[in-house]
């Protein structure tokens, strides 16, 4: 299997605590109402915490997939998420899965940043092809710009 690994960061206006907050606990109501492809998002397998397993339903057109997604870590003291993308027709073909350890961290101006280190692991000798590096790149800031949209639109809740 081989590993390939990038490390990203995301800004934000938010505080840590209220960014850390709505892309863990509460990402799984907040994600379908921002990001239309997303139906839903289900615990398939365990109560929230580590090692549970969440399914993620998305559908392109005419074409219905998800992901399973694991619970890999939670540390709220120090506001990190880790979680692994472990399976289903939406992980591509040439992957055994994502690794994604987060962290939250205090900002400029009372902002935060988000911090994402992530593993692909290829299936046996496999190459991380640069078009599947690119389209997660993509949407994972897509899924952190839809939830920091929502909050700031929707400060009531927080």
């Amino acid at each position: 299997m081989g590993v390939f690994a990038y490390d990203d960061e995301n800004s934000s206006t938010l505080p840590p605590a209220i960014l850390y907050k709505a892309l863990t606990k509460d990402s799984d109501s907040i994600i379908p109402k921002v990001i239309p492809v997303i139906q839903s998002i289900e615990i398939v397998e365990g109560n929230g915490g580590p090692g549970t397993i969440k399914k993620l339903t998305a559908i392109e057109g005419s074409e219905t997939s998800f992901v399973l997604q694991k619970i890999d870590a939670v540390d709220e003291a120090n506001l990190g998420f880790d979680y692994s993308i472990v399976g289903g027709p939406g992980l591509h073909e040439s992957l055994e899965k994502i690794t994604l350890q987060t962290k939250v961290v205090p900002g400029p101006d009372g902002g935060s940043i988000s911090k994402v280190a992530v593993k692909y692991h290829t299936k046996g000798d496999a190459p991380l092809l640069e078009a599947v590096l690119e389209e997660s790149k993509a949407r994972g800031t897509g899924f952190f710009k839809a939830v920091e949209g929502y909050v700031l639109a929707n400060p009531g809740e927080y």
